[in-house]
């Protein structure tokens, strides 16, 4: 459960950024279909990340204070990479 939870950690992360790259595409030059693509996908992974956030809260009796962190993370660009480092691995 762990291990596929620092996967979509990861995988959430680098979304988040790929995202980011689109937006001037989108913004700037008027070319939307790779924010779209990339923005399905990060908002796919963003809600894998929190729904595995919250079963692993659940099996593992996190602390409310760690789920919160792990669920913030998700919203600040690195901050899954940093959750992932600092509460992911063993």
């Amino acid at each position: 459960m762990i291990n596929s939870l620092r996967k979509v950690a990861i995988s959430e992360g680098i979304s988040y950024l790929a995202f980011a790259l689109t937006m001037p595409l989108k913004y700037v030059w008027g070319i939307k279909l790779p924010n779209l693509i990339v923005g399905s996908i990060h908002g796919f992974l963003f809600i894998l990340f929190c729904g595995l956030v919250v079963i692993a809260a659940f099996k593992y009796k996190w602390e409310i204070k760690k789920t919160l962190i792990l669920l913030i993370s998700s919203l600040i660009p690195f901050g899954t990479f940093w959750t992932e480092k600092k509460y992911l691995r063993h």
